[in-house]
């Protein structure tokens, strides 16, 4: 029986254009052959097999080859060429530095480097995981690695290029190798199978290529695992079973699930995942990666984020075009808090189920928001709406008091009169007091349309607003309400507002009893815009007023609060301070 190699070492690149995807570095490589540019000292960095090493051999035989073709690819026939395929090369050194990391090492390895290669025009010295050298070793090398002989090419491979010295990496030029896309390990494996005559699945290798996660030597090693499990035929059920991976069927049915607000066969979905042995935590991230997916398939743009097979592809699409982008991403956010939770959980399963039972319901929750959110609307249209002309009779029946400081009305005495002899007052409206609503008693005045058309040309203010019977405990509750919306945003002004209740006046003004000045002027620059706005828009649309106190009552500690309360605070224990704000302008950021 022959010797098995596995496809690894079997299907290694020997050649720039074997290489998989790492075409910037391959190029760049063969120009600096083209144009003899070969520096003397270079670091491949990148992640595990993705070709650091396999570069390296490729770049130190096509530097040495007899007869390079026009393409820049090593002949392999010349001695030089053939002496490398057959491990036999002198000229091409190769040294693991997780194991000769010593200081004793590296001065032996310098005082090879002075000898000139045998075969070919250069040695080369690939140093493998070179960021496992000691300190002592690093230093020790600094010097060799200036200034080497002209025959002598450092390559230097790492998977931790953070760990290297900023001395060496001064002296290398650096190449940084990329994972494997899964589109490229996809295609090499398709050879590869090709090759070995083994039957594939499409859906299969994409499955390996994933679970490889760019690097092309797992993903070989994955390949060779699964073509022994399915005996030459590789489909997408025996590579999920050998590997242990949860089917992808189990997503789609729990999303439509969701969809259907179908809570008992959610839970009992998840039940049969435990069964079959697969980790809870695999499964959240993998149902979160789904959805992710389904986001990513909604738009044309992002569909190239998709990193799924063809046919898989159809079949996120179909779904994706059933699922709301809202749900997605309420969807989302669930499955991350989860996530965060999972670890500090005393009952993991109970906090995955937590999350299902709300992915359950989250549709239906979306539905009730949005049929709230008609009904409100339909009883808005279902609303009367007053006309033009029956807002000019309210102006005209209604004996609505106003402020003083906002209405202008005829001196006693002087009352226009009309056709009929009745006197009528002519109301200019700017804004609308409590303490006037609150005395005021309508009264019903038969009005012609000839009086309305007057009225209509000597007003051209806007129309009086209907009288509000406010009272002390609908403030209190509005009050209340909208303190509770500064919470999160704004807790100052939270804290301000529950600590502070307001009353009502005898002549209808809001009163207010603060602690200190400075809480007085920051309720009525920064509190009391917004809180108007807020009552006028939840209780009446009028104008509110506000009596402000301070509370004298040495007994009782005050509590500083603000900036303001800050200040004062310390001019109480300093006075040379209000002397030092008031010398140089001093004042508060805003």
């Amino acid at each position: 029986m022959e010797n098995f190699i596995v496809s690894a070492r079997k299907y290694r690149p020997d050649n720039f254009r074997s290489v998989v995807g790492q075409a910037s570095i391959t190029n760049t490589l063969k120009n600096a052959i083209k144009n003899n540019q070969l520096g003397h000292a270079h670091l491949f960095s990148g992640p595990r097999g993705v070709g650091k090493t396999t570069c390296a051999r490729i770049f130190a035989k096509t530097i040495n080859c007899q007869h390079t073709g026009s393409d820049l690819e090593a002949c392999n026939t010349c001695e030089s060429c053939t002496s490398f395929n057959e491990n036999r090369a002198y000229n091409i050194h190769e040294l693991d530095a997780a194991s000769n990391n010593s200081v004793d090492d590296i001065r032996s390895l310098t005082e090879k480097v002075r000898i000139p290669p045998q075969v070919g025009k250069y040695s080369v010295y690939i140093i493998d995981e070179v960021h496992m050298l000691s300190a002592a070793a690093f230093n020790a090398f600094l010097k060799t690695l200036e200034e080497p002989p002209r025959h002598a090419i450092f390559i230097l491979a790492t998977t931790e290029k953070h760990k290297i010295i900023p001395t060496i990496l001064s002296r290398c030029q650096i190449y940084d190798f990329n994972r494997i896309r899964t589109e490229d390990a996809v295609e090499y494996l398709k050879y590869i199978a090709g090759q070995e005559k083994v039957e594939f699945e499409d859906e299969a290798l994409h499955v390996i290529a994933q679970k490889a996660e760019g690097a092309m030597r797992d993903a070989l090693s994955i390949f060779d695992q699964v073509v022994s499990f399915s005996e030459n035929k590789i489909t997408y059920q025996s590579v999920i079973e050998n590997l242990n991976i949860l089917a992808v069927e189990y997503y789609f049915k729990l999303t439509d699930a969701f969809m259907n607000n179908d809570l008992p066969g959610t839970l009992v979905t998840f039940n049969d995942i435990l069964k079959k042995g697969f980790d809870a935590r695999n499964f959240l991230n993998g149902l979160a990666t789904h959805l992710r997916d389904l986001l990513v398939a909604k738009n044309k743009e992002t569909l190239v984020l998709l990193d799924v097979s063809e046919g898989m592809k159809s079949k996120y699409l179909e779904q994706a075009a059933a699922v709301p982008a809202e749900f997605l991403f309420e969807a989302l956010n669930i499955c991350n808090e989860a996530d965060q939770q999972f670890r500090f959980s005393k009952n993991q399963r109970l906090t995955i189920e937590l999350a299902l039972v709300k992915l359950a319901n989250l549709t239906m929750v979306q539905k009730k928001k949005i049929a709230d959110g008609k009904a409100v609307e339909a009883e808005k249209k279902s609303a009367p709406t007053p006309s033009p002309n029956q807002g000019k009779q309210v102006a005209a029946k209604t004996n609505t008091p106003v402020a003083e400081s906002s209405v202008s009305h005829e001196k006693p005495g002087e009352n226009s009169s009309n056709g009929n002899g009745r006197e009528n007052q002519v109301v200019h409206t700017k804004s609308v007091s409590i303490k006037n609503i609150l005395k005021a008693e309508p009264r019903e005045i038969p009005v012609s349309e000839e009086e309305i058309d007057e009225v209509d040309q000597v007003s051209s203010v806007p129309e009086p607003l209907p009288v509000v019977d406010l009272s002390e405990k609908v403030l209190i509750e509005a009050w209340n309400a909208y303190a509770l919306t500064q919470e999160k945003s704004h807790p100052r002004i939270y804290n301000t507002l529950m600590q502070h209740k307001p009353g009502l006046t005898g002549d209808g003004k809001i009163s207010i009893e603060l602690t200190t000045n400075a809480q007085r002027d920051n309720f009525i620059h920064y509190i009391k815009p917004g809180l108007v706005k807020y009552l006028q828009e939840h209780v009446a649309n009028i104008e509110y007023v506000f009596e402000t106190n301070l509370l004298e009552n040495e007994g009782v500690v005050k509590k500083v609060y603000t900036d303001h309360d800050k200040l004062e605070y310390l001019i109480d224990k300093n006075r040379e301070l209000e002397k030092l704000k008031t010398r140089f302008n001093l004042d508060f950021d805003n």
